[in-house]
């Protein structure tokens, strides 16, 4: 232990009793205004669909506590419990060249960080899902996603991990930047792809069928200026029965994106409006200034490892006595893990921006669409999803990236005046 080592556990703690703070706040809050619906939602919210929505904010909650302290847990076995250091030694005694040994440590912590976040994920799924009327999956349903999301991040995360160590060992002390260059081109190259071949892994996508849905979309989108590759509806209920619209992919190759649940519970109408807020995303640069803004941060954050591989204190603080000609892969690690319990700022900052861009959305949808569908919308949206009409405002301004639901339906009547 030296003297990072207090830092970390400081940070740790502080980090950690904020979330676990909030959480308690949040709870608390939704749980004394659980006896009535605001007064904003009275004549649209039934008291029951109020309920069940702070019931299940609550359980999700209390599973979300559960998973923190478990985080925590596995992240002080991996590096001061001296779990990291144990890995990429025994991965060491097969004799493969740093950058193999490096990438079998990192992909074997990566591997059982996963199986233990299974029992979280299937509780939430086949538990609070299921008790609450959304899940729509199934056993073999679910372990094929998780073995598809395994299957893409051998295919596709360990050559780009093999990329980086290999820029990291060979480029010199500039390797930060033609990392980041290469990680931020992938990225770009992975939203490009994803509409028409990562999605279509997990989900099955049948163009929208001619009609007057069809019609009053195509409409918008000329009065938008927007170009897409079609109109899609997506087999959300297969796997669950939340509804959700979208757009999604670069350039040439966007695609409009409806989940059916959706289409089952709005009308066309709010169909319209919905897809217009989505839109205003796009008009708005909202997609290009989180690029850019994530851009940045990723760039600040190489630089920041740039430095620290080459100090010993960060690797011994950690735990990882194994220092040499495996640290490049070591520190990645690390730096990964670690980096969060240094950055808790950044959430509310990053929320109050989204917060920003959904207002801009919002006030886009209503200049294009009506601003009374939008908030008849937005009402189904948040009886069908069970979400909390009275979240914690400090939860929810540290959480949030959408305004809560009194302050955005407020905002939207506003334009109705």
């Amino acid at each position: 232990m030296n003297t990072f080592t207090y830092i970390f556990l400081i940070a740790l703690v502080i980090s950690y009793a904020i979330q676990f703070w909030l959480s308690f706040r949040q709870k608390d809050h939704v749980l004394a205004h659980r006896g009535a619906v605001p007064d904003a939602f009275k004549e649209t919210v039934t008291l029951e669909d109020h309920q069940k929505a702070a019931d299940y904010t609550v359980e999700k909650g209390k599973l979300g506590d559960i998973d923190g302290v478990l985080g925590v847990v596995f992240l002080l076995i991996l590096t001061l419990g001296g779990g990291i250091d144990y890995v990429f030694k025994a991965w060491a005694e097969y004799g493969f060249s740093p950058m193999m040994t490096g990438l079998g440590a990192m992909g074997s912590i990566f591997l059982v960080m996963t199986v233990l976040e299974l029992p979280t994920s299937y509780y939430q799924t086949f538990v609070i899902e299921e008790k609450y009327g959304f899940n729509k999956s199934t056993l073999q349903q679910f372990f094929k996603d998780q073995g598809m999301s395994l299957a893409l991040v051998a295919v596709i995360g360990m050559p780009l991990l093999a990329v980086i160590l290999w820029i990291m060992e060979s480029i010199g002390s500039s390797w930060w930047v033609w990392a980041w260059a290469i990680l931020i081109s992938f990225s770009l190259l992975m939203s490009w792809l994803f509409p028409t071949v990562i999605a279509p892994l997990f989900n099955d996508f049948t163009p929208m069928e001619d009609g007057t849905l069809k019609d009053r979309i195509q409409g918008l989108l000329e009065r938008c200026g927007f170009n897409s590759q079609g109109i899609f509806i997506m087999d959300g209920s297969k796997r669950s029965g939340h509804g959700n619209a979208y757009f999604t992919g670069l350039g040439n190759n966007k695609r409009i994106v409806f989940f059916d649940t959706l289409i089952e519970s709005l009308d066309d109408e709010e169909l319209e409006a919905v897809l217009a807020h989505e839109l205003g995303h796009f008009k708005c640069k909202h997609v290009i200034k989180m690029l850019v803004a994530t851009s940045i941060t990723t760039l600040i954050s190489f630089a920041i490892l740039g430095w620290l591989i080459g100090e010993e204190w960060f690797f011994t603080g950690l735990g990882v006595d194994y220092v040499g000609q495996y640290s490049n892969a070591a520190a990645l690690l690390l730096f990964t893990l670690v980096s969060p319990v240094f950055t808790p700022f950044m959430q509310p900052i990053s929320a109050y921006f989204q917060r920003k861009f959904e207002f801009e959305a919002d006030d886009f949808a209503s200049n294009n669409a009506k601003a009374s569908k939008m908030i008849s919308g937005l009402v189904k949206l948040y009886q069908e999803n069970a979400s909390t009409l009275t979240p914690d405002p400090l939860y929810s301004a540290f959480h949030y990236s959408h305004p809560p639901a009194a302050i955005r339906i407020a905002h939207l009547e506003e334009k109705l005046s």
